[in-house]
């Protein structure tokens, strides 16, 4: 899926349910915090307590991290490690790999929904402006 940062926008109903489900695997899983960071190390979203840690550092070091990993996989004939995870004193890491891939099946279905959204955006708004190139020419060549 490919989407251009201009062609798409969460909406507050979209952060409640990133949230929500969020919140749930916080419950499930009781782990004490869950960062939301995309690719470029963006932080969308911390759900939970983050006593003491700086997020936006954290997330920038977590897609260092997931970036090393992914090369690290290729080095051993992987496509990718698709999942990274740090121990919480709260939890244990069975358990969060366990309630994980629910949980991004969720993520997933949400994050699609806003560039399907974007996606379909883009799309009406190029039928909009078609043909204005033409009307602009007939204004100056009158």
């Amino acid at each position: 899926m490919i989407a251009g940062t201009a062609s798409w926008s969460f909406t507050q109903d979209d952060f409640t349910a990133i949230t929500e489900s969020l919140k749930r695997f916080l419950g499930e899983t009781r782990a004490s915090c869950a960062l939301l960071v995309d690719r470029s190390g963006q932080l969308v979203t911390t759900v939970g307590e983050a006593p003491g840690l700086d997020t936006t550092t954290f997330a920038s070091l977590t897609a260092a991290d997931y970036s090393a990993n992914d090369q690290l996989a290729k080095l051993v004939g992987e496509n990718d490690f698709s999942s990274l995870f740090h121990q919480d004193s709260r939890t244990t890491v069975g358990l969060v790999r366990l309630r994980m891939k629910d949980e991004v099946e969720e993520l997933t279905l949400l994050i699609d929904r806003v560039f399907s959204r974007g996606r379909n955006s883009a799309a009406a708004g190029g039928h909009l402006l078609e043909g204005a190139d033409e009307e602009i020419d007939k204004l100056f060549n009158w």
